[in-house]
């Protein structure tokens, strides 16, 4: 495979945009079938994705089958959904199918979207011709500001909460909390409740509650997240009780107002799209894991999972493999403080094994405030991957500004990694280039406020 820009550090590195392009080509001068990828998710609400593949029997079905398995896979983690309809081949059906198995290729897959979207996961084959049709939610979500509004937003080391009249924050406050090292959802509750009372209080009145929380949210229910991890592991049946509905349970308190929870990836994207005034923004943070969210061409937060960080970046087999999902190639692995630790060694920067994941990138950090040129290799190869990530979700999500966050893309590190990224635009994709905007934004330069962005969530009538 041949790319315009090189990963400096990764000779390997198969981006999966490249891969895509690629494939496409061939099948178009070969002759190909059309194949309908479907996703149907809560809410009777169906994805839907079309390509065109290698015919049956002519000697690509191994190629199609590594192929479409990367593209569901995509989907999945992308869109979210327990029923895979592969419209089409059969060949290709069956393969997936068994890959999505008890015991399957990707078992870890079926069962956490099974549990989130609590339903047996199954993939079924139907003719092209009875393709699923796209049924995508259109209610109004963000950027009203009208009312007096609570915007609650739950972190892992502390929580914010504002209380927003006609779109000003009158009264703000944070609060230090420890949710991940607790396995009572009473803590959990109490705190929650008493941040919302708090800008009760500081309102005459309250019209709504927004808020932006960790995890997988799925019609207001919280399916899974790292904040109430100890007790989704320790007291499943508290967090089935308790957790799942604690934010419209305490909204119940306040009187019938609308609510609205959603993933703080897409809260962010909001805030984001709220302060550049446009919309179709990709948000990426780049942390302990790739966190994403997305904000539509309406400025409306879609209902998706953008669980970026299962999404393949590498199609190389050999490529590092993730130690929770078992899979090769995924965003974590890419853009995460696990990508610069395993990209040290390869620039000749030996890290202390028995220092946290948090203390080897700040070692990596410190080098290259120094202008150490090996850590400079670091972020050039992260640039370099994610500018082909980027052209890859672009296939995926319609895009005109990404935003770039995450202690990963802190200091001088992250403008190399901004840079290169947008060289691999440029260069590879320079229709992308004209259209998309990368954006590495200053904290201290946003103007509208997380929980505000929250805030924003509920319509009110």
């Amino acid at each position: 495979m041949l790319l315009k820009v090189n990963a400096p550090l990764d000779p390997g590195f198969m981006p999966m945009a490249v891969v895509f392009r690629d494939f496409e080509e061939r099948v178009k001068a070969e002759g190909g079938q059309p194949l309908t990828v479907g996703l149907e998710r809560n809410d009777g609400l169906v994805s839907v994705y079309t390509v065109e593949v290698f015919k049956d029997g002519v000697g690509h079905d191994e190629e199609n089958h590594e192929f479409v398995e990367r593209l569901v896979k995509t989907l999945l983690w992308a869109r979210g959904g327990y029923k895979v309809i592969i419209a089409g081949s059969e060949v290709i059906a069956n393969r997936i199918k068994e890959d999505y198995s008890v015991g399957g290729y990707r078992d870890f897959d079926r069962e956490f979207m099974s549990g989130v979207y609590e339903a047996e996961f199954e993939v079924v084959h139907v003719p092209f011709e009875n393709a699923p049709k796209e049924n995508e939610a259109a209610s109004p979500v963000g950027r009203h500001l009208n009312g007096c509004r609570i915007g609650f937003d739950a972190g892992g080391s502390d929580r914010k909460v504002s209380s927003v009249v006609e779109g000003e924050a009158t009264y703000s406050e944070e609060v230090v909390w420890f949710p991940k090292l607790q396995n009572d959802p009473q803590y959990h509750y109490d705190g929650i409740m008493d941040a919302m009372k708090t800008a009760a209080s500081k309102m005459p009145r309250v019209d709504g509650i927004g808020v932006s929380t960790a995890g997988v949210v799925v019609g207001n229910r919280i399916m899974t997240s790292s904040l109430f991890l100890k007790v989704q592991k320790e007291n499943p049946e508290a967090f089935e009780r308790v957790v799942k509905n604690i934010y419209t349970d305490i909204a119940k308190t306040f009187g019938d107002i609308p609510i609205e929870v959603a993933n703080d990836g897409d809260v962010t994207a909001l805030a984001g799209a709220m302060d550049l005034g446009d919309n179709n923004v990709l948000g990426v943070a780049m942390g302990t894991s790739e966190a994403g969210g997305y904000v539509d061409g309406n400025g409306n937060i879609t209902g998706w999972l953008n669980e970026l960080a299962f999404v393949p970046a590498d199609y190389n087999k050999e490529a590092m493999v993730d130690e929770w999902s078992g899979d090769y190639g995924c965003g974590v692995k890419y853009f995460s403080q696990d990508s610069v630790i395993k990209l040290a060694p390869r620039a000749g920067i030996e890290l202390d094994e028995s220092a946290s994941p948090a203390e080897k990138l700040k070692v990596v950090q410190k080098l290259m405030s120094e202008g150490d040129s090996r850590a400079r290799l670091i972020y050039e190869t992260i640039g370099v991957y994610f500018g082909y990530a980027v052209a890859y979700y672009a296939l995926f999500y319609d895009i005109k500004h990404v935003l770039l966050m995450g202690r990963v893309s802190s200091g001088e590190g992250g403008n190399i990694l901004l840079a290169n990224a947008q060289r691999v635009l440029r260069e590879e994709f320079p229709k992308l280039a004209e259209r998309i905007t990368i954006h590495l934004p200053d904290e201290s330069s946003r103007r509208v406020g997380q929980s505000i962005a929250a805030a924003s969530l509920p319509y009110i009538g």
